[in-house]
């Protein structure tokens, strides 16, 4: 299948012969596969002390006494070790030494990632992830290399309005709100949609020109993976493939 290929000027400049990755069977089960064994590698370990409300010299009275058969202290009557003593140990706590990253075999990765590369092709996808697509005439969209020179937000931007992606930038940065919940007061305060991805063969400045435009990602083609082309386990993103990136990924993931 061939595409145009655009001019930073949002111009027809050629096209390109898309390689057989764009054809790859849609498998929206092994995406999810992958983008979770993604953000699960990405867990630090976490748990109690093992000796937490053990140490102490509680022990048993026995029977006989009338009172309840509790680990008690030592020169005193107060229970302790017990999960439901004050200051006691934890029923079930959480243990440092559990593993939570979802492992998924080399193919299989490479499948989704294949997969979701495939889904950028399709404008039900696309928009059914909430992407405003307006007058965008081909999935996916494929623009000149010079956009990897662009140094600055505002020469990137306007190559953004040109290719017809700008609106969904502007809806990413008008999505930004207060997360609910504790996570306010963890680092984690805002949150915000996903915009447009851009992947290009060479970063030649083009990640400190875009890096300011709201949910944009900038990712060179050989760190490309499921969870920047499915954010959420969703594939579909709209993306934006860079001339030499295309010519790339023609050799990659298999």
């Amino acid at each position: 299948m061939k595409v145009n290929v655009y001019s930073l000027e949002g111009e027809v400049n050629g096209d390109i012969e898309l390689p057989a990755i764009f054809n790859e069977e849609y498998r929206p089960d092994l995406i999810k596969r992958a983008v979770i064994s993604s953000q699960t590698a990405r867990i630090q370990p976490w748990g109690n002390d093992p000796m937490a409300g053990k140490r102490t010299s509680a022990k048993g009275w026995g029977s006989g006494r009338g009172t309840a058969r509790v680990p008690r202290i030592k020169n005193g009557a107060r229970a302790a070790f017990v999960p439901m003593a004050i200051g006691g140990r934890q029923a079930h706590p959480v243990r440092s030494e559990k593993n939570h990253h979802e492992k998924i075999n080399i193919k299989e990765r490479r499948f989704a990632i294949r997969s979701a590369v495939a889904a950028t092709t399709d404008k039900d996808l696309i928009e059914g992830r909430g992407h405003v697509t307006g007058d965008i005439e081909q999935f996916p969209i494929v623009v000149d290399d010079d956009i990897c020179s662009l140094k600055t937000t505002k020469q990137t931007r306007e190559v953004f309005k040109a290719l017809g992606v700008y609106d969904d930038i502007e809806r990413a940065k008008k999505s930004k709100k207060i997360r609910a919940g504790r996570g306010k007061t963890r680092g984690r305060k805002y949150k915000q949609s996903k915009g447009p991805l851009l992947v290009v063969g060479e970063d030649k400045g083009i990640s400190l020109g875009a890096r300011n435009h709201a949910g944009l990602d900038v990712v060179c083609v050989e760190n490309l993976n499921a969870e920047l082309l499915a954010p959420g386990t969703h594939a579909g993103r709209l993306t934006i493939f860079t001339k030499s990136a295309v010519e790339k990924l023609g050799g990659l993931f298999q």
